[in-house]
Formats: C-alpha cells, structure tokens, sequence
C-alpha cells in the first residue's frame, strides 16, 4: 500500500505534505471528486483515503454528492455518466474499463450466452412509408442540392451523406422513416448555367438531375425518394401557402432598390452580386448573407460589388416586391423555438445561428424576383415575377413529398405524430430555423415543424476551397474514377466530419486513416477472426467456455455498442464511429493477448482456449457488420455474408439501448473469408494529390475538365509522369520476361510480377483510368 500511496502522489503532482495538510484548496476538492468512485467503497490507499475523507467531510462535498447521487451509492456516478456520453470517447471507455464493477461484467456475458432467441423480424420497405400509430415516425428531408453545380465532399458530407447514416440507422432501430431529397431547380442559377451551355433551364435540369442521382447512388446514399423541385406539385403547394400567407395578412408590399446588371441586361439575383461585407469587409460577401460573419446582407448594402457573370459593376434601379412580414410573425417563431430547440437535437451552430438572427431583429423578407425561371407569384400584380429561391426552395420538402405519395399530407400536417430531422451545412441554418417555419407558421394549416436542426460547419480541401473552375478538389463525378471504393470516401469523409468546427479533407490523413483504422484494426480483426475458424476449426464456431478475459471483453464491447446508439440517437455521427473502432481494437487486444494460433499447438486445454477466443472474436466481428452498416453498407454486407450470419442479428443487436449476444453458435457455419480492404500506397496517393490539386491545370484545358473527362484532363495535366511509368512498365516487363527464360526460382518471378502490376496501376491512375485490372477471361472465379 505504500509503494502504490508514493506512485499516487508523484503522479499527481503533490507531496506529501499537499497530502496531509490542514487547508483544504480547490485542487483538493478537484481530485476528491475524481477519486471518488474509486476510493468511497475501497480499503485500498489508507493515507490517501484519510485525506480523501477529510475533504468529503466538507459541506460543499456533501452537498454535491447528494445532489447526484441521490443517496444511492457509488452505481448512481456511474448511471450519472453514462447519460452524458463524452466526446473523446476513447478516453471516456478508458475510466470505464477502470471502475467496471463485477456485476456488470457478469451480467454482460449472462446476456451473451444467451445468444440469438427472439428479436424483431426483419421487415422490407413497403413504398409509400406512410405514418402509422405507436411507431416513431421520422421525417428525413435532406438540404436540397443545387441543380447547376455537380456536389463535391462538402456538399456530400454536409448533406446527403450525413443524413443518410441517420436514416439507415434509424430503420435498424425500427424506426418508421422516410429519408427524401432532390434537385433545388429554380433561380438565376440555373439560367446562367443554361446560358453557359447552350441548353434551356429545364434541359439543364434534366441534365443535371441525373448526374446528381448517379453520384449519389455510386456512394449508397439510400433515399426513399429523390425528386426536384420543377414540378406541378411544387407550383400548387407553393402558391397555396402564398396566397394563406397573404389572406392572414403576413405579406407586404414595398419598392426595394435591387441591383442590375447592364452588360447581362437582368436583375442579380443575390448570390450572383459578389462585393465586401458592410459589417465586417470580407472581401467575397454575397449577395444574401456573409459567409464569414453569418450575417444578413441586402445586395444593394454591398461595397464594391461586381455580376458574378460578367464581374462588371451593377447599378441600382428600382421596382415593387412582396416581403414576408417576420417582425409580425417574431413572437410565433421565438415560442416555437424555445419548445423545439429544448426538446430537440440542435448542433450547437444552429442554435446561435438561429439566435442571432432574433437577437439583431427579425426584418421583413423579400420573397418574389425578378426572374423567369421559377415558380410564379399568382398574384395579378406580380404575374411577371417568380418567388425567392429561399422562400420557395424549403417547400421543395413538401412537393418532393407530394411526388413520392398523395397522402404527403400524413406527414407535413401532422405534428402530433411525426419528427422532423433536418441535414444542412450552416449556411443554410436561418433559412430553416427562421424563414421557413415563418411561412408555415403564418400559413396557419398545422404544418409540421423541425424537431431536430443537425448543420455541420464546412469541409475544406486540404488548404484551400474546392473550385471547379480551377479543378481543385474532389467532385461526386470524380471520386469513382480514383478506384478507391466508396465504403473508404464514407469512412474518412465521416471520420473528419465538421461537426463543431471547419475541418480539411487530406490525402495523407485519407491513406493514413485507410491503411491504420480500417486495413490494420478493423480488417485485421475481422479477417483474422473469420480466417481461424476456417484454418483451425474446419469452418465451423467452436465451443466457447468463458473464463474472466472473455467476459470482460464482451462487457467492454457491450459498453461500446451502448455509447455508440447514445450517441447516434443524439446525432453525433463521427463520435459513434470512433466507438466502432474502439471496438475492434477491443478486439484486436484481446487476440494479441490469448495468442489463439499458439495455443492451437498446445495440449486439450490450450486447444480448448484457443476455440473460445476464436469464437467469442467471430461473434465480435458479427457486432461489427451490424454497427458498420449505417456508415460503410458494402462492407458491412460483405462480413455477414462471409460469416453466413442470420438476417435477424443486426437487428436483434441495435434494439432498445443495445445488446451485444452471441449471434454465432458453436457449430455455426461460416463461408468463405477475404480481406475486405487494401493498402494505399504512397505513389497513387500522389497522383492523386496533384491530378485534384490545380496547380497544372493550364485555362485552355478548363473546358475539358468541367466536362468530366478525367483520361483526357490527366494526360494533358501529367504527360511526363505518364511518358515516364509507361517506360517503367516496358522496362519490368522485359525483366520479368528473362527471369522466366532463365527459369528463376517461382518466388523472385512472383516478386517481380508484383512490382509490374503496381506499375501498370500507378500508370493507369496517371491516365485517369480505372486502376483496378479487368476480369481475366476464361478464368473461374
């Protein structure tokens, strides 16, 4: 005891004489509380534990512990904690692992042996998902993405792909949701876009639209429906709240100054006038917000502002809009928001976002345009205007809705039964916190409302923004040409999600995150999990007898799995997959502690050792498959279709708070087993690096680039490095072709053989092309 009181107090910082002194100081308290479940029921360190009582003796002390714990004892800390899941959830199951009491350990792997009995059966989506009594019923409207722009990572990450780990891990949870989105078509945008290539708007539209659902479908996001915005439903259901907004006397009428673009002969629409913020003169403001202070902005407010199109500067003119009267409707909204913002699930961002916008005051907002492309305004004095984008473009929602099923009303008119989830990045935050719940408040027609306000700060490419004007970064229509599977853009995309704060998408961290967290901790395990059964055990879970480091691995992934459904049940998506990796690092540890490929040598009893680590790590890896689905779907397929596992078991795993069980018997069968991901290797991520980076992107190749012609865009960009690997793939090929003459030693043919085919990949990727080698005729698979 006294060695571990002297390692205690080193440890600390303190002396001995911190110990044993009279006063009492804030530091002591501090450690009081931290030392608190571990010395309150323990005989362990009498020193320390005479100080530890004589700080708790103090009334501050008393006061607290009773007001947590309630007068139940050291258990309650421990549920206390548990329902505040911390961030760094590493270090949080660390002082779990510490303080884990017998009993849960116990009752952990009670609940495992007790394997795969009833759970609720697996159910196919039947279209339409409509609300239905006793269900939870979630409503899943992504951010619409504009139709004129093909999305890069951020517009996925902040969007489309974050929604849609929510949405499948809301259908594993049993929940009733329906997951829409679509192509926001309306605006000057789309005009330009038109007028760029020759097209009209609504050709334009269909182009896009498609290019859109192909890149989504290429990285599985699994919308129920995904619609536009140019449709009959969306003209109907916007003119309808329109024209109630206008009969309750929510609208005005007022002369606004707008800016006008002589050289393009039109009005600017706000995010095509460019100039410097008036509030806090960033340079690059548009013309609707700032995107550096998040402030509201008048287009005509603007310094310096230039036509986005033709960079001339605009002139001020006049002429007659309807404005959406907020001040009337302020009181409505800030009583809504205090009820949803308390209940809900808001990212910090949209709650002070949202909140600045009340705090500076709301203002009337200007919703017709001076366009032709858009949805009209029905109102005979304003038959030659369209609506805002931003006050029609939300409505999208609804008539998305509407397109997907004539019953869209069960779910925007019924708050009583149904919660709506929001995704967005937080530029768009005011325009669904405030603008939009405006419109349908003032509509008066019991619209359903956002339960839950998720917005992520925005996703960088390495050091700069993503442009595709000047090819930096990875786009949607690019990222399936790098032949890195979309399982791995997922993972790393989710693993740097924005979530409080701008974060960079990097090559080096993306190979380093693939070749560490996913080909040597999670693949590792899983492989070598499925590959002992097979080697030791003919394919078949052996019989596993459970001794203490068993069960304590399987309440430590059951611990996991636990604070992986707290926090995505809470929206904290990137937290939740640090707890899938925790997991299989659990695993990992376990494996390398046991030894299992040596005790398979050993006597009856090693042997016997060696079955219950294999299977006891099979049924780990079983866990996994399911965790991984909402984040990494094929994969997640591929590991329970190489364990033949039961279709009930993902399932039967993510109900209620979470149950880990052994899902694969002694006895089971498994199939076979392969790696499921490969290593990237430095040369290709370089490659890479420079084919996204810009930098020898001259202007005249521009055009080509922007029509996605990848081959072409990497022999002009990187002729050399092409010229170079074509001779090196020549030059190996020759090589090879002699040791085969000289009949070399099958092993250095193989050697040789390997360094050819990496050759032939790195120049596949400098031309552009598919890097993964074409299925070799005549060959059995």
């Amino acid at each position: 005891n006294k060695s571990s009181e002297v390692i205690f107090i080193v440890s600390s910082g303190l002396t001995s004489a911190d110990v044993f002194q009279e006063a009492v100081s804030v530091a002591d308290v501090v450690l009081w509380a931290a030392l608190y479940p571990l010395l309150s029921d323990s005989s362990e360190l009498r020193s320390v534990r005479g100080w530890f009582e004589r700080v708790g003796d103090l009334a501050a002390c008393q006061a607290a512990a009773n007001r947590v714990l309630h007068g139940k004892g050291v258990e309650a800390l421990k549920t206390f904690l548990q329902k505040h899941p911390a961030t760094q959830t590493q270090r949080s199951c660390d002082v779990h692992e510490m303080f884990m009491q017998l009993e849960e350990i116990e009752e952990a792997a009670q609940i495992w042996s007790e394997g795969l009995k009833s759970s609720p059966a697996v159910t196919e989506r039947k279209h339409p998902v409509l609300p239905q009594e006793g269900k939870r019923n979630v409503l899943l409207p992504s951010a619409l993405p504009y139709v004129n722009n093909v999305p890069h990572l951020g517009n996925l990450i902040g969007c489309v792909l974050s929604a849609d780990v929510f949405a499948r891990y809301g259908r594993l949870r049993g929940w009733n949701l329906l997951y829409i989105c679509g192509t926001d078509e309306y605006g000057t945008a789309t005009e330009n876009k038109a007028r760029e290539e020759g097209l009209t708007p609504q050709e334009i539209c269909d182009k896009y639209h498609a290019i859109h659902a192909d890149i989504y479908q290429w990285f599985q996001i699994d919308f129920d429906f995904f619609g536009r915005t140019t449709t009959k439903q969306q003209t109907e259901i916007a003119q309808d709240i329109f024209w109630r907004l206008h009969e309750r006397g929510f609208l005005l009428e007022d002369t606004v100054e707008q800016l006008r673009c002589e050289s393009c002969q039109r009005f600017l629409a706000d995010r095509f006038v460019e100039g410097e913020c008036p509030h806090c003169r960033y340079p690059e403001a548009r013309g609707d917000q700032c995107d550096k202070c998040g402030r509201l902005i008048n287009a005509v407010e603007l310094r310096n502002p230039q036509c986005k199109v033709c960079k001339e500067t605009p002139v001020i003119c006049s002429s007659k809009h309807l404005f959406l009267n907020l001040p009337k409707l302020e009181d409505e909204l800030e009583q809504w928001l205090d009820k949803s913002t308390s209940s809900g699930d808001w990212t910090l961002n949209a709650r002070h976002i949202t909140r600045s916008w009340i705090r500076d005051g709301l203002k009337p907002r200007c919703i017709t345009r001076d366009l032709q492309w858009g949805t009209p305004v029905p109102h005979e004095d304003y038959k030659e205007k369209v609506f805002y984008v931003w006050f029609d473009a939300p409505i999208g929602y609804l008539s998305i809705t509407a397109n997907y099923t004539d019953q869209w009303e069960k779910w925007w008119k019924n708050p009583q039964q149904v919660e709506l989830y929001n995704f967005m990045a937080k530029d768009n935050v005011p325009f669904h916190s405030v603008v939009f719940p405006c419109s349908l408040l003032g509509a008066q027609d019991n619209y359903t409302l956002v339960n839950h306000l998720i917005a992520t700060e925005y996703l960088n490419y390495e050091d700069t923004k993503f442009s595709k004007s000047r090819g930096v970064g990875v786009f949607g229509d690019m990222a399936k040409d790098t032949g890195i599977p979309s399982d791995v853009w997922r993972f790393y995309l989710l693993y740097l999600r924005p979530e409080g704060q701008d974060s960079a998408f990097s090559w080096s961290d993306m190979a380093l995150k693939n070749n560490s967290e996913l080909l040597n901790n999670l693949g590792n395990f899983i492989n070598r999990a499925g590959m002992f059964v097979s080697k030791f055990f003919d394919g078949c879970v052996p019989e596993m007898l459970l001794n203490e480091d068993d069960k304590r691995l399987i309440a430590q992934v059951r611990w996991e799995l636990k604070q992986y459904i707290q926090l995505l049940d809470k929206v904290r998506i990137r937290d939740a997959l640090k707890c899938i990796l925790n997991i299989s690092r659990h695993g990992n540890q376990y494996m390398q502690l046991n030894e299992p490929w040596k005790k398979i040598k050993g006597g009856d009893g090693d042997r016997q050792r060696a079955g219950t680590v294999t299977g006891v790590s099979v049924n780990v890896a079983c866990l996994l498959s399911a965790v991984l689905e909402p984040y990494m779907p094929s994969v997640s397929h591929t590991i329970r279709q190489q364990l033949q596992a039961p279709h009930t078991c993902v399932s039967a795993m993510l109900q209620n708070t979470g149950t880990f069980i052994c899902t694969l018997p002694a006895g089971h069968r498994i199939g076979a087993v392969s790696p499921l991901f490969q290593k990237l290797e430095n040369e290709q991520i370089e490659v890479l690096r420079k084919r996204f980076g810009g930098q020898q992107v001259c202007k005249r190749h521009l055009s080509i680039i922007n029509q996605g012609s990848p081959a072409e865009t990497m022999k002009m960009c990187f002729p050399e490095r092409a010229k170079q690997l074509t001779a090196l793939v020549a030059e190996q090929g020759n090589k090879l072709r002699g040791l085969k003459a000289q009949k070399a030693d099958k092993s250095v043919i193989d050697d040789e053989v390997e360094k050819l085919l990496q050759l032939k990949k790195q120049l596949s990727l400098a031309e552009g092309k598919n890097p993964e080698p074409a299925a070799q005729k005549g060959k059995k698979k």
